[in-house]
């Protein structure tokens, strides 16, 4: 699912890096993967590759045992009453694209009583016999009771409507009220559900001005012009309809495979600003949104530091976007000029999980993306101003190969090293892959520091104890959250036509936990594109607040941080997006921290 390279340019560049790569060492890639102490100095910027990996056909061995020793990950759905699948509609034979996307997972606390609530998108069905009818399923609203028991309220809420065939769900306090609203993406239309402050939500996407009506896939709730008020980009996919239809080989004559999505036309994104009154317009035109995109996954974020939000999109199969905002909502794209749509070779791939965080600890927001197989994930190094180095190679993540077809995505550290470490989920979206793999094991990259030469490896660590990280799955949303409320975050994995699990963090807790939660007054309620610093003892570290990231779904909007055991914290620093900048004192690490803006 590699596109042919779109430019002369491009072709001159990847023949130039095949013939400085034939030229390296024979070295196991796994093996430097797996030892951290052999690692070396960095290789030049000219021979940064993303298109050459290893055969690592047994990937339920690989991993290092020796890395994150202490991380344990423990699936406790049974115990926590969530019992929930996300269907799709395949049992109808259709063998659609439409069936290969699957649904996502938002973590919010609905009716503010402190615990954090999940919502399930719950897909859908086909209808009829010739021209089928594509309708919804509905979705699960799951209470959290305390103690990680969870109370299915969907009915109660008026969640539960099945006029959609869902996909993602975004959380943003679009109204400013105090209470989270969701967003549903999916098959030609949204639904935008209201919290109406009573445990209850009305479903207002009509009313509101929300009239997207093609395949939509992820959404981004932030503020892109500034005026205090979220707004909402959305992620639209291909032409896929029962119109256009294609029949698509399989390995035997007698099967039908899932057309890839080079075989349809993109879909435009849209993009819908707030009238600051509850409604909102498409502002796509305004913006300067291209036409060009297949997207499936997107993360708005400060990537350039300067104080407003801007936009990065994960698309399949064609270049990935970075939409670089002037301050008014306006945008200009500049993936490619940015370095942050192609692969190391100068590929497009099959993106589709994102996050942000700084894995080098350099205080720049770097960008993870997973990809389809036989594409490398891609770790993107910030070398600021938003210039990016893709460094999957030096990093050691090429050295995963390529059996994975990575969806949901997460920054979160996990061993109180504080680094962040990198957590994907993966799972085939075809009836008949070469490698044989639907199931896929989720991955977890260790980031570790060699301390001769200061530089970084993302390691994965082996998993061995038969529970859910080290079996297969069909992977597509993950989220975190600490629904335990014991100071870590805990993750959820939404799958396709597979139950979704709970994995409980059950890492001992050697260290400090630090999580904050921000209120804006001036700005958005969420405070989505803040930047905070927490500055210790060990350095400076860094989060931003997202909107959108992962894949079709919503995690704790709360900032997380795992720190060793002896740092000293000194202050908080946060920079909201109307500029302001707040220092707190006084960090609490056995409880979660809510600050509320400072009035001028």
């Amino acid at each position: 699912m590699i596109n042919k390279l779109p430019t002369l340019t491009a072709v001159l560049f990847v023949s130039t890096a095949l013939i400085m790569l034939s030229g390296c060492s024979e070295e196991d890639p796994f093996e430097k993967l797996t030892s951290i102490d052999t690692v070396e100095t960095p290789v030049s910027e000219g021979s940064a590759g993303g298109g050459l990996l290893p055969d690592l056909s047994h990937e339920e061995n690989l991993g290092n045992e020796q890395v994150g020793q202490n991380i344990t990950l423990e699936e406790i759905t049974q115990d926590t009453g969530i019992d929930f699948t996300y269907r799709n509609g395949r049992d109808a034979g259709n063998n659609s694209i439409l069936e290969s996307l699957g649904g996502g997972v938002a973590v919010l606390d609905y009716d503010l009583n402190g615990t954090l609530d999940l919502f399930f998108p719950g897909g859908g069905k086909y209808e009829g016999t010739e021209k089928q009818k594509i309708t919804g399923l509905p979705g699960a609203l799951y209470s959290n009771q305390g103690d990680t028991q969870f109370e299915d309220v969907a009915k109660l809420s008026y969640t539960d409507l099945q006029s959609l065939y869902t996909h993602g769900c975004q959380v943003g306090d679009f109204d400013n009220d105090g209470f989270p609203d969701f967003v549903l993406t999916g098959w030609d239309g949204l639904l935008l559900f209201h919290n109406q402050g009573d445990g209850t939500f009305l479903e207002i996407h009509e009313p509101a001005g929300l009239d997207n009506s093609l395949w939509s896939s992820s959404g981004a709730w932030a503020d892109y012009n500034g005026d205090g008020f979220l707004d909402l980009y959305v992620c639209n996919y291909v032409n896929w309809s029962f119109d256009n239809h294609p029949y698509c080989d399989a390995p035997t004559p007698s099967q039908r495979e899932i057309c890839p999505p080079k075989e349809f036309e993109p879909l435009p994104d849209n993009i819908y600003y707030s009238n600051g009154d509850g409604t909102f317009y498409n502002a796509r035109e305004f913006a300067n949104l291209t036409n060009l995109g297949k997207g499936l996954g997107v993360m708005s974020a400060d990537y350039d530091l300067d104080g407003d939000v801007d936009i990065y999109v994960a698309n399949d199969t064609v270049a990935n976007f970075l939409y670089v905002n002037d301050g008014t909502g306006q945008f200009e794209e500049r993936g490619t000029l940015h370095s942050v749509a192609f692969d190391g070779l100068g590929n497009s791939n099959g993106s589709m999980g994102i996050d942000v965080g700084d894995y080098n600890l350099d205080g720049k927001p770097d960008i993870w993306v997973a990809n389809y197989e036989q594409e490398a994930f891609a770790l993107y190094r910030n070398d600021g101003q938003a210039m990016f180095t893709y460094v999957s190679d030096r990093t050691g993540v090429t050295s995963l190969g390529g059996l994975f077809v990575g969806f949901g995505s997460l920054y979160y550290d996990f061993d109180y090293d504080g680094d962040e470490d990198i957590l994907v989920t993966n799972g085939h979206v075809i009836n008949y892959p070469r490698s044989g793999r639907l199931l896929q094991l989720p991955v977890l990259l260790v980031n570790e520091k060699n301390e001769s030469n200061n530089y970084r490896k993302m390691v994965r660590k082996k998993f061995d104890d038969h529970g859910y990280m080290a079996t297969g799955h069909m992977g597509r949303g993950l989220a975190l959250g600490d629904l335990d409320d014991d100071g870590d975050a805990d993750f959820i994995f939404s799958n396709n036509v597979e139950p979704a699990a709970i994995v409980e963090n059950t890492t001992e807790q050697t260290g400090i936990n630090v999580r904050v939660k921000l209120i804006g007054r001036s700005t958005n309620r969420d405070g989505v594109g803040s930047i905070l610093t927490l500055k210790t003892s060990a350095g400076d570290f860094v989060r931003l607040t997202r909107g959108g990231a992962s894949y079709l779904s919503q995690s704790d909007p709360r900032m997380y941080w795992s720190l060793p055991a002896d740092t000293s914290i000194n202050s908080l620093v946060i920079q909201w997006p109307d500029g302001q900048t707040q220092e707190i004192d006084n960090i609490p690490t056995d409880q979660a921290l809510t600050v509320i803006q400072a009035t001028n």
